[in-house]
């Protein structure tokens, strides 16, 4: 998958970010066995910026900490060589606060939200408790290997 990155705001991705979300959508892809070549953009923001997103497009006035826009909705994917997959937001202000609520690193909580965002961009959600033990599960799965307990 190539992923292409848009920062609107002063933060710079480190290389074992970069290297994280790459072996991230190498399994993913493996693991879902996704056979085509898919493009993504990874948006960074603040809390202000993602705050006014899901104001305008969810009508829920507060910051969140990743929001995807699919580009195609469902869970079937009949593309041609190259799928455009959409864009995942990911506030760096929420990033960095949850990863100190949750006593782990930022590396660790930044792959989790991506890995979040890429799976409702492929179709997944956690509207009911089926789909979110599916979808949890399946981000577990993915992150196992990829974050341990030293990131």
């Amino acid at each position: 998958m190539l992923i292409n990155t848009i920062n609107q705001i002063d933060y710079e991705i480190s290389d074992t970010q970069t290297n994280l979300f790459s072996q991230i959508t190498i399994k993913t892809k493996e693991l879902l066995q996704l056979d085509k070549q898919y493009v993504l953009s990874l948006i960074i923001v603040d809390d202000v910026q993602i705050q006014e997103i899901n104001r305008s497009y969810r009508q829920i006035d507060r910051a969140t900490d990743v929001i995807s826009f699919a580009s195609q909705e469902g869970e079937v994917f009949d593309f041609e060589d190259e799928v455009e997959l959409g864009d995942i937001f990911i506030s760096i202000d929420k990033m960095k606060a949850q990863a100190a609520e949750y006593g782990h690193s930022e590396e660790r909580e930044f792959s989790f939200l991506f890995t979040h965002g890429l799976l409702h961009l492929l179709g997944y959600d956690h509207m009911n408790v089926e789909e979110e033990e599916k979808m949890f599960q399946l981000q577990d799965v993915i992150l196992h290997g990829i974050i341990n307990k030293e990131i």
